[in-house]
């Protein structure tokens, strides 16, 4: 495999966090600049990666529906599917579903992809539950790589909370970008 001089990771821009289920204004603000960043990296050559969150219809049975009651990203419908803007950068990208916040599977499908001087910069919904838990994964995979996250293509379910996220991020030496 190629080993990339950087990898973006675009975390759950998908339509239930945008405009449905868990949909929030901030999010929806954040699509412009999400798109100007993805064809930016697409044209400097970045390995595009991009998750979604996936869920059965046996969600509401599980620990996170319990705790978090509101069906979303269910596999095959509207709501999970990539945002119409951005998933014209997904058709020749690595895409991963997750069935929860963070994707323990990401860093080993990207571990190919990986070299010496290698950096990642990771970006998307929500801040302070799915960006941040996967940034907190590649920065325990990947501790001598720098890892950035561009704040002004995230948001959080409040303003509040995508702050925190950002220092909890600081403090683990992921750089904003």
């Amino acid at each position: 495999m190629k080993q990339e001089k950087r990898i973006v990771v675009v975390i759950d821009m998908q339509n239930d966090f945008i405009s449905g289920a868990l949909g929030t204004p901030e999010a929806k603000a954040i699509v412009p600049a999400v798109v100007a960043r993805m064809q930016a990296e697409q044209a400097a050559g970045s390995l595009l990666v991009f998750t979604r969150d996936t869920h059965g219809p046996d969600y509401l049975a599980t620990l996170e529906g319990k705790l978090l009651p509101a069906p979303h990203c269910e596999k095959g419908t509207e709501g999970w599917e990539l945002a119409q803007e951005i998933a014209p950068f997904a058709q020749n990208a690595i895409l991963v579903d997750k069935p929860t916040f963070g994707s323990v599977a990401l860093p080993a499908l990207l571990r190919p992809h990986v070299g010496p001087d290698t950096e990642f910069l990771i970006f998307g919904l929500c801040t302070d539950v799915c960006v941040v838990s996967n940034a907190l994964l590649l920065r325990a995979h990947f501790p001598n790589h720098r890892i950035f996250v561009a704040p002004d293509c995230c948001a959080g379910i409040t303003p509040q909370s995508h702050e925190a996220a950002l220092t909890t991020m600081a403090m683990c030496q992921i750089q904003q970008a």
